[in-house]
Parts: C-alpha cells; sequence; structure tokens
C-alpha cells in the first residue's frame, strides 16, 4: 500500500472512530452527561441484581411508575425506596427477562430517555412474550433516581401473564 493509501485509510478509520465514540461531558453539559451516567448505572444494577447499587442511586422519596394493564401486579405508582423494593420482590415472583436491549437512549438536564426491545418469561403462566418495545423516562437529582416511568407492551406482557 503506498503512503496516499495508507493516509486514505487511516483518515477513514478516524473518521469512523469519531462518529461512533459515545457521548461524553465532551458533547454534554455536566448535569446532562450526569444524569445520564447515573440512569446507566441504574438500569446496570437493576439487570445485575445489585440491589445494593441500585439502592444507593435511588433517591429516598422516588417514584417508580409502571403504565399499563391494571391487572397485571407489577403496574401501578410506587413511592419511596423500601417500597420500590418491596414493588421489585413482586416483579421478580413474576417475571424472567429473557431479552435485554437498549436501542437508543438520549438525556437533557435532569431528564434521561432509554428505548429498547425485549422479552419476558412470565413464571406463574410458563409463557414467554415475543420480543417487544420498551421506553423509559427518568430524573435525577443530586445524583439519585427520583423518578422512573415505564412504558411496555403490556399487552403483549397481559396476554403472556392470562396464558393458560
Amino acid at each position: 500500500m503506498d503512503r496516499r493509501q495508507l493516509l486514505t485509510a487511516s483518515a477513514a478509520a478516524a473518521t469512523g472512530l469519531a462518529l461512533s465514540a459515545p457521548a461524553s461531558a465532551q458533547t454534554a453539559d455536566d448535569e446532562t452527561q450526569a444524569s445520564f451516567d447515573t440512569v446507566m448505572a441504574f438500569m446496570g444494577a437493576m439487570g445485575g441484581g445489585d440491589m445494593d447499587s441500585m439502592g444507593g442511586l435511588m433517591a429516598d422519596d422516588m417514584v417508580w411508575q409502571n403504565e399499563g394493564d391494571p391487572d397485571l401486579p407489577w403496574i401501578g405508582t410506587w413511592e419511596g425506596k423500601e417500597t420500590i423494593f418491596g414493588f421489585l420482590g413482586t416483579f421478580s415472583q413474576n417475571v424472567q427477562v429473557t431479552h435485554w436491549e437498549n436501542q437508543d437512549a438520549f438525556a437533557s438536564g435532569d431528564t434521561v430517555a432509554v428505548f429498547g426491545r425485549m422479552k419476558m418469561l412470565l413464571t406463574g403462566s410458563g409463557a414467554e412474550t415475543e420480543e417487544f418495545t420498551f421506553a423509559l423516562r427518568a430524573k435525577v437529582r443530586d445524583g439519585q433516581v427520583v423518578l422512573w416511568n415505564w412504558f411496555e407492551d403490556t399487552y403483549a406482557v397481559s396476554q403472556a401473564f392470562h396464558a393458560a
């Protein structure tokens, strides 16, 4: 490869790396980046079952809202860290997440939005959902999550929950 080809290939590779680099404090203000990092850490702790880390990332007055079919025992609003941990126990008795994929995430100031796809196994019925989309709106205050507003395809989840 001659110098010109090498330079062209190097420039293309550098451009590709720059375009694929994750957002950082250099491209977002400090509050936005801190909010994004807090929500991603909370999500990671939740996915890993690390309740201690989750607790440290939750404000004492946190509100968790799950929208959808009110016949599902994890749909509703829970306020306060201890109440939320109780709700998470109910959730884990009923649901096993079998697939999780964050596809897009955005942050602005104290607000973070995450969109993705997931699948669930409903332990009571033994039925598994097809892959469906979810959306999350979270708010952060002083490095802790204060709002977790969750949206999922509760029709698909309800069908699997009530399967005979």
